[in-house]
């Protein structure tokens, strides 16, 4: 049935079994994912930032930075981005939450929650260089 509501999007650019076959196998796996977090323990605005230093592919000896760095990205959302961007980006970035079930959650679309996300990050570097944890992003020159 979800196909024959889509066929005006069959463009004809690859043979209809393999378009049907694509979305077919694309459709399960994001309904498996939202299956699978909807039964998730954790809810998505849970902040645990203790994670994201585990992320850091760092040695003992980098622990400390790790850490650290990890506290100053913590405070950076804080001080930096608005409810629904701190929201987004703990969903998302910290808990892992895959963005098309986040955005179903709020009621939301995938790409305006690509774009706050996209804010947010965009907020965040700019805090993380003015703190001096982040290097200054090299000039883009034109060609």
């Amino acid at each position: 049935m979800a196909i024959s509501e889509r066929l005006d999007r069959f463009r004809g650019e690859a043979r209809f079994t393999t378009w049907a076959s694509k979305f077919a196998i694309f459709n399960v796996a994001a309904m498996m994912n939202r299956h699978f977090w909807r039964r998730h323990e954790v809810p998505y605005e849970q902040e645990d930032w203790s994670k994201i230093a585990s992320r850091f592919d760092a040695g003992p000896e980098d622990e400390a930075q790790a850490r650290e760095f990890a506290a100053a990205v913590s405070s950076a959302v804080k001080e930096n981005l608005s409810d629904r961007q701190r929201l987004v980006f703990v969903a998302t970035v910290l808990n892992g939450m895959p963005m098309d079930v986040l955005a179903d959650e709020l009621g939301s679309t995938h790409n305006a929650l690509y774009k706050v996300l996209f804010d947010a990050r965009k907020k965040l570097r700019l805090a993380l260089v003015a703190d001096g944890y982040l290097p200054e992003a090299p000039a883009v020159r034109s060609a």
